[in-house]
């Protein structure tokens, strides 16, 4: 997409949507509040570039010649969300947020294996080079950390307004069955 207008609403679009970065950014956004998360942008911002540069630079080269790459890569990333789901999961409610999973280098992994990247890379993003592209990698990590910072407001807001029923220990086991929403449902598109 070389209009900036269809570039930018499709950006916004997929990025808004529920996934499992989005899913860690409003649970520390509910535990943490919005300013104690803001470092984990840069997990996000970093695993997208290198994802989607990878994909657009490496994978998709590849996986013209070999289909098997695209569908391992989608598996990898469907057992890294399970697993970070059980972590989520065994260790919901525990004192050390760090310990608890949703941590920079968490974020930055789960966005670099999130599906999203590849969307990016071969339906959103134009093909063109390398340097060309440099324009629209800074428009998507504006659009990026402005969606992001909205997903921890969100999860401030719904933990606020929740009464007490948002515990910690909640927002991580809700957060860990979306993620193993997610994962199920791109093992079963990877395998259909």
């Amino acid at each position: 997409m070389s209009d900036w207008t269809a570039f930018i609403l499709a950006v916004l679009g997929l990025l808004a949507t529920p996934g499992p970065t989005n899913t860690l950014m409003a649970a520390s956004g509910a535990q943490r509040g919005v300013r104690k998360s803001l470092h984990l942008l840069a997990g996000e911002l970093g695993g997208y570039a290198i994802a989607i540069t990878v994909w657009i630079e490496i994978a998709g080269a590849v996986a013209a010649k070999e289909p098997m790459v695209g569908t391992v890569a989608k598996l990898v990333a469907v057992a890294f969300l399970y697993w970070s789901a059980i972590k989520l999961w065994r260790n919901a409610g525990r004192a050390d947020l760090g310990q608890r999973g949703i941590t920079l280098g968490r974020v930055f992994v789960t966005t670099l294996l999130n599906p999203k990247a590849l969307v990016f890379a071969f339906a959103i993003f134009p093909v063109i080079g390398f340097v060309e592209r440099l324009a629209y990698d800074a428009v998507f990590g504006l659009l990026a950390v402005m969606t992001a910072v909205g997903w921890m407001v969100l999860g401030a807001v719904a933990q606020r307004g929740s009464a007490g029923l948002l515990t910690s220990a909640r927002v991580e086991q809700i957060t860990a069955v979306a993620l193993v929403v997610f994962a199920t449902v791109l093992m079963v598109q990877t395998l259909a």
